[in-house]
């Protein structure tokens, strides 16, 4: 059976549609689940999953953080039908957040500002007020209440997005700056076989929901990009059976962990240089279309901002979620290199 319950004269068999209904107001509400845990709405677009019995983890799930990445959304959706038919045990604590539901409405990334640049408390700076800014708030509200309420057990976050261009290699994930913590050996065997071999290394703080996770809360959290932006209904659900597949047995599996990987069999890159969008003149020099991981050699041109140029310093250099249509200020491109993780580093 499909959870229903009455809110405002609406019967609720799909919590998704629920929240977009109501993209920025949702009274908390909460109903038993068939294994005797509870399901508890605490704000629109976001949902606890208290079991009965939890285990030893406890797991954040976010998607929708720029409203046209579908697939993930989907993907979550899928996951809490599951667990609220009874079709799915949920063994984990888990808070499910459907990040913008105002922009998913209307199919965009963002109604005024980036939310995924919001958190760790840059909602509060600049002296500006936008919708994205109350709600990056409110989440980090929520996620505080979530990973606060017991201490003693691990924390996970998974910040599910699709990519706007497609990719050389078209599932990837950022690992945030670690502030010299070791890497975590079990969480890239967890990504590697959720189909997530290639992973980004965060060069320094940033405003970032997982960065915001694994700083204030020390949290394996990560920034995780499944393949292409996607109109809804348009995803090949296919192509992210292994992260649904690997979500479940950990939310359902107590003490499962995912098969250890070769650190051979995983590309990690580092970032070598950022460059920033300074004023309207600025534009790239290659083409529009160009995938994320393409490499340029060195000495080539990428970009140019008035009197101000960016080369190609290494060797080889690739680029990643270039966008000359951001504001200005902001991160037009990264451009990585492929490097190691040491044994050392670790843990």
């Amino acid at each position: 059976m499909l959870l229903e319950v009455n809110v405002n004269g609406s019967r609720l068999g799909d919590f998704l549609s629920l929240s977009r209904e109501h993209p920025w107001e949702l009274a908390p509400f909460s109903e038993a689940l068939p294994d005797g845990g509870e399901i508890q709405v605490w704000d629109t677009g976001v949902l606890c999953i208290e079991p009965a019995s939890p285990a030893d983890k406890d797991i954040v799930l976010s998607c929708g953080i720029h409203g046209n990445e579908t697939a993930p959304i989907e993907l979550c959706e899928r996951l809490l039908r599951a667990i609220v038919a009874g079709r799915l045990p949920c063994r984990q604590r888990l808070l499910l957040i459907f990040g913008n539901p105002a922009a998913m409405n209307l199919g965009v990334r963002e109604l005024e500002e980036n939310l995924n640049r919001l958190f760790s408390g840059a909602h509060a700076r600049g002296g500006r007020h936008s919708r994205e800014r109350e709600r990056a708030a409110r989440l980090e509200g929520h996620v505080a209440r979530f990973f606060e309420a017991r201490q003693g057990v691990e924390r996970l976050h998974y910040d599910l997005h699709t990519a706007i261009r497609p990719s050389a290699f078209e599932k990837f994930a950022i690992y945030p700056f670690p502030h010299g913590a070791p890497y975590s050996r079990q969480q890239l065997s967890f990504l590697a076989g959720a189909g997530v071999d290639t992973i980004l290394l965060a060069h320094g703080p940033t405003t970032t929901f997982s960065y915001f996770s694994a700083h204030r809360f020390g949290a394996h959290a990560f920034t995780v990009e499944l393949g292409k932006v996607m109109p809804f209904g348009q995803n090949d659900a296919r192509r992210f059976a292994a992260m649904e597949r690997s979500l479940e047995t950990l939310i359902s599996e107590p003490g499962w962990q995912a098969a250890a990987v070769a650190l051979d069999q995983i590309r990690v890159f580092r970032v070598c240089q950022e460059i920033i969008k300074q004023s309207d003149d600025f534009r790239f020099h290659f083409a529009d279309e160009v995938a994320n991981f393409t490499a340029f050699p060195a000495g080539t041109l990428l970009a140019e901002d008035g009197g101000q140029r960016w080369f190609v310093q290494e060797p080889e250099e690739a680029v990643i979620f270039p966008n000359a249509r951001v504001a200005n200020g902001h991160r037009a491109a990264l451009m990585v290199v492929a490097t190691e993780l040491p044994p050392a580093q670790l843990s």
